[in-house]
């Protein structure tokens, strides 16, 4: 592909002073922007989209120009290189994509009201004044906006305000920093504000339609999570401000903007008296997730989209370092082993998968980037290993010097190897290249060959993959000292196994704590050796046996047969990690099954068998002073018992809907999407779906709104999921921003399936328009291929996507997508009698 040429070619921009006045009743802008740079050519481009250009000048004459949407560019005639002011005036339209700037809807009292806010990131600066909308052209902006406002109303910005003239706001000068974080919102907002021990300004905004205490729980930890980062970094937060916003339309999850960070209302507002703990760790490991990139990614930015990871990964990684730091007593890292680590290894097992670092030009193609299960989570894996093995220390010196060295300018991933190198004293490169260059990750074979204890690296697949012989720097972490830190070659004999064991007082074992980025497969005589003393494994380590044994099972190196008399072993265990584990398996067997048939009932037994123990233990409630295990297991083991159809289950979920119906939202958040759920699979009606419905669209809690959300698409009834499928399109009840989890929970319910994926077909083009802007348009795509699991489907996907497969951003999707569904195809055809059969064997 002929590299597209980058307009920080032709010029560097060194100050911006943009000028806006936003009419929401029209919908539309005008405005005018003045930048002093440096023209490296006679012919200067800047960046524009969708704007219309009235007028462009050069030192004060006028000149030629032109411009168009195709290439995004207004070429301008500059008539001299060398030090030059461009002033360009034009007019732009308010979107509704959630993309450049555009009107943010919520209902207070019944009336429809708007917040107006800003999303730049990728290339969207360009949809809201011109400018060189690349990352590595940093200047400093100065704003100025007028806009249609009313009494009471606010208007925030990267920078303090300085003064309001006829209308107009002005905010102080920015420092050095990429266009895509510039930032606004205005309308008629809440806040809530306090000061870190720096003196920095701490401020939380939402909408009025929001309890006020909703704002409590974001406030303290933005506050605390600023003050441990100064800290950490040894570097300090380089502005007067650190707003987050909370915005009822947003296309992400949150977005890092400096000084102005912008989030989905989930994830920054709850109600501190009822969220569930695992809701309260979202949410904080999102506000860590964006002020970590305070500094990393705003600070210092990527030089170009290819090093993407530099800032997602490392902001992924640091979340969860914050939170731990903030909150010991979560065990935040626990999280991580559940959320970001299966995503990584499932995606990345998938032959076709981008590496972590990859080459890009085109701007139409930067959005597919954001592969989440790479950038963010494969890639935060990566840096975990690293600061295993260089520890904190080394860590944060490297970091310290990486930030003198590059702050306000942009970096390359060589630049923070050397950094951290340099403060280590390890070739942290090299080793890490091995991981972020090539695609996928290893697996590593343990086994006795000739009385000799003898390790293997090939690369893993699930599904059809080519071998072309990569090869990985693997952190071991064994537990038998014989073995080398860093595994390089292919394969290692490290000795005589019968005296390694008598040597050693337990079972070998490779990966100890699951931090490196490789499963295991080991012989039977070795696993054998682990299985015997599987209770004194720590809960990570069963958490990791799990994970590998599905994997396994999922590339068919190992039977899924195999696995399912393993799992009473694991089903008695108090760690939430563990259960996550052992029901991420029983999930998978639910493909092996017809729905409604002799073999699910005998399945549902199974899942009777593991959950049964459990949820007399725990009970339906959360105790007075119980641990932060037992509350986050117990929905793992209610969602089992409910799936199993037990009947005592059913009928205590049913009394508690009962006892609550009258104030849903009031009903203990740790288990209310549980009860919804029950009463939506056993006792749903027309007047329970309009009941919920309403609910849903007149609630401000988000997380209840989750919770609804989640239930209602578990329906059995025909004319129940026609109405809920009706209502996608209809942005009043259903935003386009929470579109994707109300199709991905009709298309998982077995009696919807057929519905959703009409729907997606014959409104293919709809929700294009509606949603194709955004990055993460593409995860239709992959929602779709998650759940389907059969040939029928696979051939329906095929003719249905194959035909899209050259546009842009959906490519590679598309491609490995139907690898997925191949691999999942072919393992049902090819292991359910011995699956059915395992299964009746162990509940009968």
């Amino acid at each position: 592909m002929a590299e597209v040429k980058r307009f920080y070619e032709t010029f560097h921009p060194e100050h911006y002073d943009v000028y806006l006045d936003i009419s929401r009743a029209e919908k539309k802008f005008s405005g005018k922007v003045t930048v002093v740079g440096d023209a490296q050519e006679e012919l200067v481009k800047l960046n524009q989209k969708f704007l219309k250009i009235t007028n462009v000048k050069v030192d004060g004459s006028e000149v030629k120009y032109d411009f168009n949407d195709k290439d995004e560019v207004i070429n301008i005639e500059a008539g001299k290189a060398g030090s030059i002011k461009l002033t360009v005036e034009f007019n732009g339209q308010l979107t509704d994509s959630m993309m450049g700037i555009y009107p943010s809807y919520y209902k207070i009292n019944g009336e429809t009201k708007q917040l107006v806010g800003t999303q730049f990131e990728t290339t969207f600066a360009r949809q809201a004044f011109p400018c060189v909308d690349e990352p590595e052209a940093k200047a400093t902006f100065s704003l100025a906006i007028k806009y249609d406002e009313q009494p009471g109303e606010t208007i925030i910005s990267n920078q303090p305000e300085e003064k309001v003239e006829d209308g107009v706001h002005y905010f102080k000068e920015t420092v050095r920093m990429s266009s895509y974080l510039v930032a606004f919102v205005l309308g008629d907002m809440q806040k809530k504000l306090t000061k870190t021990k720096s003196g920095v300004e701490i401020g939380i905004f939402a909408t009025k339609a929001h309890k006020a205490k909703e704002l409590d729980f974001a406030l303290d930890i933005a506050k605390r999570a600023i003050e441990f980062y100064e800290d950490y970094y040894e570097t300090p937060y380089p502005l007067e401000h650190s707003y987050q916003v909370a915005l009822p339309d947003f296309s992400a999850g949150a977005m890092e903007n400096w000084g102005c960070v912008t989030y989905r209302e989930a994830y920054l507002l709850l109600d501190p008296d009822n969220t569930s703990l695992d809701m309260k760790q979202v949410v904080a490991t999102v506000i860590t997730h964006e002020l970590a990139h305070q500094w990393f990614g705003d600070l210092v930015t990527m030089k170009w989209w290819d090093n993407l990871w530099l800032n997602e990964s490392f902001a992924n990684m640091m979340e969860y370092v914050a939170v731990d730091a903030l909150e010991p007593d979560w065990k935040i890292w626990e999280a991580f082993q559940t959320s970001e680590v299966p995503a990584a290894l499932r995606r990345d097992a998938t032959d076709g998968v981008q590496s972590v670092h990859v080459m890009v030009n085109d701007p139409a193609e930067i959005d597919a980037l954001f592969d989440s299960a790479i950038v963010y989570a494969k890639g935060s894996r990566m840096l975990v290993m690293v600061r295993a093995l260089l520890g904190d220390t080394a860590l944060r010196e490297g970091l310290k010097n990486y930030f003198a060295a590059h702050k306000y300018s942009n970096a390359t991933g060589d630049d923070l190897w050397k950094a951290l190198g340099d403060a280590s004293g390890l070739d942290i490169g090299s080793i890490m290249h091995s991981w972020l260059e090539q695609p996928g990750y290893p697996v590593v074979n343990a086994s006795v060959k000739d009385g000799k204890l003898t390790l293997s690296q090939k690369q893993f697949f699930i599904g059809e993959g080519k071998e072309v012989g990569r090869k990985w720097q693997i952190p071991l972490n064994a537990n038998y000292s014989i073995a080398p830190q860093i595994m390089k070659d292919r394969e290692v004999v490290l000795g005589d196994y019968a005296q390694l064991r008598q040597e050693n007082s337990s079972a070998f074992r490779l990966n100890v704590g699951n931090n490196s980025d490789f499963i295991v497969k080991y012989d039977k005589k070795l696993l054998d050796d682990i299985l015997a003393d599987v209770d004194s494994l720590a809960p990570v380590d069963k958490l990791q046996l799990l994970q590998d044994f599905r994997l396994l099972a999922q590339a068919g190196q190992m039977s899924y047969a195999d696995i399912v008399p393993l799992l009473p072993k694991f089903a008695d265990s108090t760690s939430p990690i563990v259960n996550n584990a052992l029901y991420m398996i029983a999930s998978a067997l639910r493909n092996f099954v017809e729905p409604e048939s002799d073999e699910e009932m005998q399945l549902r037994k199974l899942y009777d068998m593991l959950s049964k123990k459990q949820v007399a233990r725990l009970g339906f409630l959360a105790k007075k002073d119980e641990s932060n295990d037992d509350n986050l297991t117990r929905p793992y083991v209610l969602s089992a018992s409910l799936y199993a159809q037990n009947s005592n289950t059913i009928d205590k979920l049913h009394s508690l809907y009962e006892d609550n119906k009258d104030n849903l939202e009031s009903l203990s958040a740790d288990i209310r999407g549980v009860v919804l759920e029950n009463e939506v699979r056993n006792f749903g009606n027309m007047g329970l779906h309009d009941k919920l419905m309403h609910d849903y669209v007149t609630t401000s809690d988000p997380s209840y709104k989750q919770d609804l959300r989640a239930a209602i698409t578990y329906t059995k009834q025909p004319d129940l999921i026609d109405a809920i499928v009706d209502k996608f399109e209809d942005s009043q009840v259903i935003k386009p921003q929470d579109l994707r989890s109300w199709y991905r929970g009709v298309l998982a319910n077995n009696y919807g399936q057929e519905q959703a994926w009409n729907w997606i077909r014959a409104e293919w083009s709809w929700l294009q328009d509606t949603v194709g802007g955004d990055m993460e348009f593409a995860t239709f795509v992959t929602v779709t291929a998650n759940i389907f699991h059969t040939k029928e489907r696979l051939e329906q996907f095929k003719e249905f996507f194959e035909p899209k497969i050259n546009t842009p951003g959906l490519t590679r999707e598309i491609k490995m997508d139907i690898r997925v569904i191949e691999a999942k195809a072919n393992l049902v055809e090819k292991e359910q009698a011995s699956v059915i059969a395992a299964i009746n064997k162990v509940v009968n």
